[in-house]
């Protein structure tokens, strides 16, 4: 179903592996900073100031510029209570947003869930990259999961339904003794219909894409791109996902650090570039995050797992600002050797579910949080 409408967008990207907060928004005027990271730590002269204390990285110049444009908040300290430094735990807390269980939704799904109530686009929501993240899971609602718009599908050069039907049936005959499609049926999920169905929908999305912006040769550019080109289709689609990492720097930080958020930063000035020339920048809404932080104290080269860390929303109806209160570096109020969270990131959810795609935020982020105000609702 194509709509004919602009709708409201959120577009969310995964920093996996553990963003190094301290290194992506830097304390530059505090010595304890660069007492506790003699390795890594970046230095003053090389910061993009923010203000007086606070400064990106080198790195994320087309970050800086959307903060200069009013267009970037900056969320501080970002967490949960009881930090997990675990990759799968704590990716799994953020993809339910619930830490004290194992939870049995994903806060995306969900979400898809409630804004088409009735099931009747099955691309509400759309993945780019392998395999479908957690936040995606809620029973009964399909998700597309992309890697390629241009092959995208089972059996993409098939464009004959009747043939490729008949191919369904001979693959259903290799993996399957009864000569029935239970096994296809089972590979292409409980949703495998409408799965099927939006691959068809979604590889037309190229052709009605036209754009200036040339963007680079990078996972992360590419995953963006597809994300731009759906977006332009009119696809109806609210909810589009992509990762980028890995941001697990245990070693040679700052060369692979550097390199990490250079892509990320290019990828999404070209996005943002590429949303405001197809009119759609006004009526998207990005959220950048990760599992975790890493340690105040370096190891050396590289950093460790930590908890508090940073989390950025951008888009043009954002109030840029700084949201939540940076964790003190002073040892004495450190978590293990941590910053403490000061944030809890269900507060972020909540103020994107409410104030931005007009649903309840309680049943999904499973409770009351303060929500801030960096989209006005």
């Amino acid at each position: 179903m194509v709509s004919t409408r602009k709708e409201r967008t959120l577009v969310v990207i995964e920093l996996n592996g553990g963003n190094d907060g301290l290194n992506t928004v830097v304390p530059y005027n505090n010595g304890l900073y660069y007492d506790n990271r003699p390795g890594i730590g970046i230095p003053q002269q090389e910061v993009l100031p923010i203000d007086g204390d606070f400064g990106f990285n080198p790195n994320m110049q087309e970050i800086k510029d959307l903060w200069d444009r009013g267009e970037l908040a900056i969320i501080k300290g970002i967490g949960y209570p009881q930090p997990n430094r675990s990759h799968f735990r704590s990716r799994d807390i953020w993809y339910t947003a619930e830490p004290e269980t194992i939870g049995s939704q994903g806060w995306l799904g969900a979400a898809i869930r409630d804004l088409d109530e009735k099931g009747e686009n099955v691309l509400t929501g759309v993945n780019f990259g392998r395999g479908l993240p957690r936040a995606f899971v809620c029973k009964g609602v399909p998700v597309a999961s992309v890697g390629d718009l241009e092959t995208y599908g089972l059996l993409p050069d098939i464009d004959d339904e009747k043939a490729r039907g008949h191919a369904l049936d001979a693959l259903a005959r290799m993996y399957g003794p009864d000569g029935g499609r239970d096994i296809v049926a089972q590979a292409l999920s409980q949703n495998g219909a409408q799965a099927l169905l939006g691959a068809d929908i979604l590889r037309t999305a190229p052709e009605r894409y036209s754009s200036s912006v040339e963007y680079a040769d990078t996972p992360i550019a590419k995953s963006l791109k597809g994300a731009a080109q759906v977006m332009s289709a009119g696809l109806g689609t609210r909810i589009l996902y992509a990762q980028h990492g890995s941001f697990d720097t245990h070693s040679n930080e700052l060369q692979a650090h550097a390199k990490l958020w250079r892509d990320a930063s290019s990828a999404i000035g070209d996005f943002t570039a590429d949303l405001k020339e197809q009119g759609l920048w006004d009526d998207t809404v990005v959220l950048i995050w990760s599992e975790f932080g890493r340690r105040m104290r370096d190891n050396g080269t590289g950093c460790d797992h930590g908890s508090g860390g940073v989390a950025f929303v951008l888009g043009g109806p954002v109030q840029g600002g700084q949201y939540g209160e940076y964790p003190s570096l002073r040892e004495a109020d450190l978590s293990e050797g941590d910053l403490a969270y000061t944030t809890d990131f269900r507060s972020t959810y909540a103020t994107i579910l409410e104030r931005w795609l007009g649903l309840d935020p309680v049943p999904i982020v499973h409770g009351r949080f303060e929500q801030f105000d960096f989209v006005a609702g």
